[in-house]
């Protein structure tokens, strides 16, 4: 509930739809029988409200104008009462959420609404199914839970009464008061008991300890009921003294379990929203009823311990120290001096630690509880079983509900089975509109969405929009519209995750790609189907490997090796090979940068320092590397002639968002994903000028949502197959015409005469000739003209196709190549326009001619 801002926007929003309602029957009423006064049956009960209010104020000599018991004023007070529900595990939050509520709805001459039966203290996310909890006890736990069970749900009814009364005077709030503390007295019973029986997860006992469980069922200890409650200590009489000794602190534990963790059990507290309690959760969790819908904004903290904000609220000189290290010591230092600070410490860890074990346990979630957790992706889980089955959910949290791959099972489901009826993912930044965050004290480039979604109703097509920054935008068609689950299925088969469209026309340019093109791994069968026989690699983990590091200064001295050429180093031990980190990379360009080191950056010591233009044109300069790596350890890459690889951190906002490049066969860092073939005679050349193609990129823009290309992203990027490049221009194939360009762009360096001897390029002799000469301006032709060649494969500009439009085809190029901006400047600023985008224009009509040879000017 927070300070109650979502539940007084909800009693505003219902009141609108009640008061259309009236109207709407009012006037179809009218339209059809214009001689009968009809009276809605909400509008009589106004009516009478309003009645009862007046004549009280008139008894008692108040003065009460009729703007203040207008139609609104009173629909406001009875959705209150029957419509509105609410819980958060701090009770302060629940006070402020009623005084809200109330101050909202508050109407002159009539008492404050009665709403504790809808306003609850407990913790969402933690609590059972009645059925559940049954379950847990065995076959003697339905006999003696029959009378607590019956008792619970025949509250349903008084609930259903008091939410009839309209408290337009103070005896029938006091009515409602009265009616629910006999509520709560019929219900106590079976949720001391219910909750109980998770405290007992939450224990997790031995089973020493757990043998007793039994004993306390079968009334070995006394009342089970009543020892649940906490109304009746554990006794001795039929258990041995021992037993009794062992259950009570066992039932301690548990109690103070209960009172510290305010479990939520949601039948028995809304019991008129559940029906048939005794019956098993569906396969999704639910229960029979539930709530017509859910709307919050969750917490999106991890489901961790945080020691510095736990000791910020205890002792701030720990929570403010320098360093981990030296916070660590300050916490030992509690614990060598006996603080009770220590005990709440421990007692704090050991709780996380419990309610962890329970998350992951499957006891309650089972679809979003896998890897890291994380608060708001349980919610999202607890409610979709908490809502009826044709209920919706609407919640505000992080994209990743989306895009990340630990809710990729469950996004999938949702948004494949057509449950998702809109995704609108926002900026927390607003630079396009001037304005403050959403959130100010969230960092600004974070990503948040509204999903809105039902566990069974589909709708035809999801209304999503994608990095928006004013909810003014979901106006704008080019910004919002529609995603069928069809779509979702095709752009990533695998996942499901939601692509980022960032305009309608992105949308139509990608879907029609994944319409004609395969994705690298398609998961989505019974068997994998790879477009290329690759294996994906990350190499050396740059945190846990780094003890197999070398620095120049330590090749020379601790290894007694000398250099071999080629960046290489020899020692008694073996060879030293360079370790690539993504820094050191640029498409097609190996040795982009090199890695220097200053000790001063605390963050980020080691940065890129780039090739000048001389350093590049000269083929026996290597840019230096942070590190070196034992050849012995670079078993992905032993005996391979070259190596193709990526860098894995990115953004889609970046100059280009997928940037890849041939290697010599040396050593990889984890930010440096690397392919290798799993089947002979697989031309990787094909698939790096693949990757570094515009078309490609643009596809790889609508899928990442964050600054990493993970894998499962990377998987589901479409691809032209091998037999593709196939296909005639003129007197060449595509895989010609790509593997000329592939080999001047990438063969510079000596070191790369592994990769031009695998490619053929020798004499007569079997010698590799010599590099190409690094020239920019020929570089940018050969990439447009790569370019060129992969827009007509992607099917993006083909003539051979009936329905070809040739104007349409070349407005969507440069449309394309206007999504990549930092581009655009940097040419127009060299040369005046955008070069690339217009030599890659002039390239498809010489290859669409049949003239791949062809000199092109521009």
């Amino acid at each position: 509930m927070g300070s109650g801002h979502f539940l007084v926007s909800l009693v505003d929003r219902l009141t609108n739809h009640a008061l259309d309602a009236i109207a709407e029957a009012r006037a179809l009423v009218k339209a059809r029988f214009p001689d009968l006064d009809y009276e809605s049956p909400v509008a009589e009960e106004v009516r009478k409200v309003r009645a009862t209010i007046r004549g009280n104020a008139q008894d008692a000599g108040w003065a009460v104008s009729e703007e203040q018991l207008d139609d609104p004023q009173l629909v406001k007070r009875m959705v209150l009462k029957r419509c509105v529900y609410g819980a958060d595990k701090n009770p302060r939050a629940v006070e402020l959420a009623k005084v809200a509520l109330w101050l909202h709805t508050f109407t002159v001459g009539a008492p404050l609404s009665f709403i504790d039966h809808h306003l609850a203290a407990g913790d969402s996310l933690f609590g059972l199914w009645v059925r559940d909890a049954i379950d847990k006890a065995g076959k003697g736990g339905q006999l003696f839970l029959h009378e607590p069970l019956s008792n619970a749900q025949r509250q349903a009814v008084v609930m259903r009464t008091i939410e009839t009364l309209t408290d337009a005077e103070v005896a029938e709030a006091h009515r409602s008061a009265e009616m629910w503390k006999d509520v709560e007295a019929q219900t106590g019973a079976l949720d001391g008991f219910v909750s109980f029986m998770h405290a007992l997860d939450w224990l997790d006992l031995p089973k020493p300890e757990k043998a007793l469980v039994p004993l306390w069922l079968d009334g070995r200890f006394g009342d089970p009921i009543a020892i649940a409650r906490g109304r009746l200590a554990p006794e001795g009489g039929k258990a041995r003294a021992d037993e009794v000794e062992r259950f009570t602190a066992i039932w301690r534990a548990a109690r103070e379990l209960i009172d510290e963790e305010r479990f939520l059990n949601w039948q028995i507290t809304f019991p008129g929203v559940w029906d048939n309690w005794s019956s098993a959760p569906d396969s999704e969790g639910r229960q029979d009823g539930g709530f017509d819908a859910i709307v919050g904004n969750p917490p999106w903290d991890r489901f961790e311990f945080e020691e510095v904000p736990w000791f910020e609220a205890r002792d701030k000189t720990i929570a403010l120290a320098p360093s981990g290290a030296k916070r660590k010591a300050a916490i030992k230092a509690l614990k060598d001096a006996d603080s009770s600070l220590w005990t709440d410490y421990q007692k704090a860890l050991g709780r996380m630690a419990m309610a962890t074990r329970v998350a992951k346990g499957k006891l309650i979630y089972c679809r979003l509880n896998n890897g890291k957790l994380n608060l708001y992706k349980l919610f999202v889980e607890r409610a979709h079983s908490l809502v009826k089955p044709g209920g919706m959910v609407g919640l505000l949290t992080p994209s990743g509900i989306a895009s990340d791959l630990s809710a990729s099972e469950f996004f999938r489901k949702v948004a494949t089975g057509g449950h998702l009826k809109a995704l609108y993912d926002f900026e927390n930044r607003r630079t396009r509109h001037g304005l403050d965050p959403f959130f100010p004290d969230v960092d600004s480039r974070f990503k948040f969405a509204a999903m809105i979604a039902s566990p069974s109703r589909t709708f035809p097509a999801a209304q999503c929009g994608f990095f928006l920054q004013s909810v003014a935008e979901l106006k704008n068609p080019e910004q919002a519209f529609p995603i069928t689950a069809a779509d979702f299925a095709r752009v990533n088969p695998n996942t499901g995750t939601a692509p980022i469209f960032r305009t309608r026309r992105d949308m139509a340019l990608t879907t029609a790609i994944y319409d004609r093109c395969p994705v690298l791994v398609d998961r989505s069968g019974a068997e994998p189907e790879a477009a290329w026989p690759v294996k994906y690699w990350q190499m050396i983990n740059m945190t846990s490997d780094s003890h197999l590091f070398r620095t120049r200064t330590e090749l020379e001295g601790k290894e007694g090796a000398w250099p071999v050429g080629g960046n290489r180093w020899q020692s008694a031990a073996g060879e030293w090979v360079p370790l690539y980190e993504g820094k050191m990379v640029q498409a097609f360009d190996h040795r982009a940068a090199s890695v220097v080191v200053n000790p001063e950056n605390l963050n980020r010591p080691a940065q890129p320092l780039q090739a000048t233009p001389e350093q590049s044109a000269d083929p026996n300069w290597l840019a230096d590397p942070q590190f070196w790596v034992a050849a012995s350890v670079c078993e992905a890459t032993a005996r391979l002639p070259w190596v193709l690889g990526f860098k894995e951190i990115t953004a889609p906002t970046n100059v280009r968002t997928f940037i890849a490049a041939g290697f010599p066969a040396y050593g990889f860092g984890n930010k440096v994903p690397i392919l290798t073939p799993t089947e002979p005679n697989v031309r990787l050349e094909l698939l790096l000028a693949n990757f570094n193609a515009m078309p490609f990129d643009f596809a790889v823009r609508q899928k990442v949502q964050g600054q990493t290309l993970n894998w499962f992203i990377v998987e589901q990027l479409p691809v032209i197959p091998p037999a593709a490049y196939g296909r005639q221009f003129g007197p060449k194939t595509a895989a010609e015409i790509v593997k000329a360009a592939v080999l001047e762009l990438t063969y510079t360096a000596h070191d790369m005469a592994p990769f031009a001897q695998d490619m053929g390029h020798v004499d007569d002799a079997g010698g590799v000739l010599p590099p190409f000469i690094w020239d920019e301006d020929r570089r940018l032709k050969l990439r447009a003209k790569l370019d060129a060649l992969y827009f007509i494969l992607y099917g993006l500009f083909d003539p051979a196709d009936p329905a070809h439009d040739p104007a349409q085809a070349r407005d969507d190029i440069r449309y394309i190549y206007s999504t990549f901006p930092i581009v655009e400047r940097q040419e127009t600023e060299r040369w005046g326009r955008y070069r690339s985008r217009d030599l890659c224009l002039s390239w498809i009509n010489a290859l669409a001619a049949g003239q791949p040879d062809a000199e092109v000017d521009g």
